[in-house]
C-alpha cells in the first residue's frame, strides 16, 4: 500500500539494494528499523518492495531534511548500516528528495 503522505512539498529517502544471500537477521532488523522509523519525530511513511533476484527499493518519506539527518545519526539505525554494509548489501544506492508533487487514484 503507499504510504499516506500529507500534501507536498516533504522529503523522500530512495534507498535501492541488492541483497546478499541468505537472511543473516536481516528480516528481523528490517522490521526493527521500518519500527524505529516510525517513532522518529518528521518520519510520514514508508514504502518497500524487493524482487526475487534480492534486487529491492525502500522509499521513506520524511518532513524535513533536519528529521532525515537525525534518523541517519540514529545510534540503532547506524549500527543497522554498518552490519547492512558487511552483511545483507552487495551494492546500495541512497538519493534524497524533495517531493513537490503528489498524485494519484485512492480506492
Amino acid at each position: 500500500m503507499p504510504a499516506n503522505t500529507p500534501r507536498p512539498p516533504y522529503y523522500a529517502v530512495i534507498f535501492t539494494a541488492q541483497r546478499t544471500e541468505g537472511d543473516n537477521g536481516y528480516d528481523e532488523m528490517a522490521a526493527r528499523m521500518d519500527e524505529l522509523a516510525a517513532q522518529q519525530p518528521g518520519y510520514l511513511g514508508i514504502e518497500s518492495a524487493r524482487g526475487a533476484d534480492g534486487a529491492g527499493i525502500t522509499v521513506s518519506y520524511w518532513d524535513s531534511l533536519d528529521a532525515i539527518a537525525a534518523w541517519k545519526r540514529n545510534a540503532e539505525h547506524r549500527l543497522a548500516q554498518v552490519q547492512g554494509r558487511a552483511d545483507w548489501y552487495s551494492q546500495y544506492t541512497v538519493r534524497i528528495a524533495k517531493v513537490e508533487r503528489a498524485y494519484g487514484r485512492e480506492g
